[in-house]
């Protein structure tokens, strides 16, 4: 290989693996640190009308927390529906309007997850939520298994939950 083309290499996977510590680093700090690492009992109303309870969850579950006016949320928003289509997914939309504007946000980009309307932002204080997008993974006795704040990827969710017992 060209002794060029190997330095370039090298660079750039010194510089990934940089980004990736950082983005580690950066993610513990900014993640909510919760009262309790069990998931709180919670019934909510979504925004298609039906229910929802934390009661009823037997398997992993995702608990995402997003906003319509978010840039990065609108970015995450096909990763986290392509995961609602094959995990447990609740998704929490906080300070994003009334149902309607929700629901014309997800029916422009054909969207499908569920989602419950934080509209005064309570879930998001109780859960502690500083910044959009949050991602808590709880495993299936309800305990707490990861926390990632900003982007990440469909492949990162679907590590992340496959990490979960």
């Amino acid at each position: 290989m060209n002794p060029k083309i190997k330095k370039i290499l090298k660079e750039i996977v010194s510089t990934l693996l940089i980004l990736f510590v950082v983005s580690l680093i950066v993610n513990y700090f900014r993640s909510p640190k919760l009262d309790s690492n069990t998931l709180p009992s919670l019934e909510a109303t979504l925004t298609d009308g039906s229910t929802w309870s934390s009661k009823e969850v037997k398997k992993p579950l995702v608990v995402h927390f997003w906003a319509t006016w978010c840039r990065v949320c609108k970015l995450e928003a096909s990763s986290i529906d392509a995961l609602a289509k094959e995990a447990n997914v609740i998704t929490i939309a906080v300070n994003s309007g009334r149902n309607q504007e929700i629901k014309a946000f997800m029916d422009e980009r054909k969207l499908s997850y569920k989602v419950i309307n934080d509209e005064s932002g309570a879930l998001s204080r109780a859960f502690k939520i500083e910044a959009f997008p949050t991602t808590f993974i709880f495993d299936s006795s309800k305990q707490l298994s990861s926390t990632q704040t900003g982007y990440t990827t469909l492949a990162g969710l679907k590590a992340r939950l496959a990490l979960t017992h």
